[in-house]
């Protein structure tokens, strides 16, 4: 039995709840039916998918960083074996949510979004409901009836075919002495057109925000928590630096000016330990 070539350049990233592994694929003169990827646990390799392509992100991983180590193996189309690529060491990001304090947010982070406005399939009462989009103040603001579970985007004709925003402000004591986090989490987007968002503190734009395309289910689906959940959630987290923010209220923005709808996990604002 001729054994296909073993594939060379693994790499592995870590990033929130997931793990991207990424490798230089076989030749086109082997037949590849697949490619199977191992993760150590407990001593021995144990399966945890296969692709066709070379790259696979291993999901589910939790929020706090737990590094793990990989192989990857070809199977070619007679079902024929390669030798186990080298081992790639790789560690999932540990969330903002679980190393931060939180100072202001709307949302559990829980994988759901029940508890948000027009939650889980008013999305077609959003321009009556929210006439001039979402704007949101903690401590004052309930997020049952003033935050929208959708931001969605001028892709959206039943949003209007038109730019939206969401506003969330709150108040700080004092300048932080150290830089905070926005943590952004979906759980879902539209499957193609999940889009961009510029993002704002207190007038000053700090970047746009790339939206990963998701399963176009959370419109109607508030949970990605229970099994066999169609939903696809992601996870966005930012570093702000301090000098952004001033003593009493301060306000970020998000313009959704590209692409169609996020359905929120939640949205919140962390300092550092």
């Amino acid at each position: 039995m001729d054994r296909p070539p073993a594939i060379t350049q693994l790499t592995g990233s870590g990033q929130i709840s997931s793990i991207t592994l990424d490798w230089k694929p076989v030749s086109w003169a082997t037949v590849v039916d697949h490619y199977a990827v191992y993760v150590l646990n407990s001593g021995s390799f144990e399966l945890v998918g296969k692709t066709v392509y070379p790259h696979f992100v291993h999901r589910g991983l939790g929020f706090t960083g737990v590094p793990r180590t990989y192989r990857v193996v070809t199977v070619d189309a007679a079902g024929n074996r390669s030798s186990p690529s080298a081992a790639v060491a790789a560690t999932n990001l540990t969330s903002v949510t679980v190393s931060g304090i939180p100072v202001a947010r709307v949302g559990e982070f829980d994988g759901k979004g029940s508890e948000l406005a027009l939650s889980p399939g008013g999305y077609a009462s959003y321009p009556t409901r929210f006439p001039s989009d979402v704007d949101f103040t903690f401590g004052t603001s309930t997020p049952s009836a003033d935050w929208s579970y959708l931001l969605p985007g001028p892709a959206d004709k039943w949003a209007g075919s038109k730019n939206h925003r969401a506003t969330f402000r709150f108040d700080l004591a004092a300048v932080p002495d150290k830089d905070l986090d926005l943590a952004l989490w979906l759980i879902d987007s539209h499957a193609s057109l999940a889009g961009t968002a510029v993002l704002t503190v207190n007038g000053t734009e700090v970047g746009r925000l790339t939206f990963a395309n998701g399963a176009t289910k959370g419109s109607t689906i508030a949970d990605s928590t229970y099994p066999g959940s169609p939903l696809k959630p992601s996870y966005l987290e930012k570093p702000l630096p301090r000098t952004l923010f001033t003593q009493g209220q301060n306000v970020i923005e998000l313009f959704k000016d590209n692409g169609s709808w996020i359905a929120y996990d939640a949205f919140g604002i962390y300092s550092r330990r």
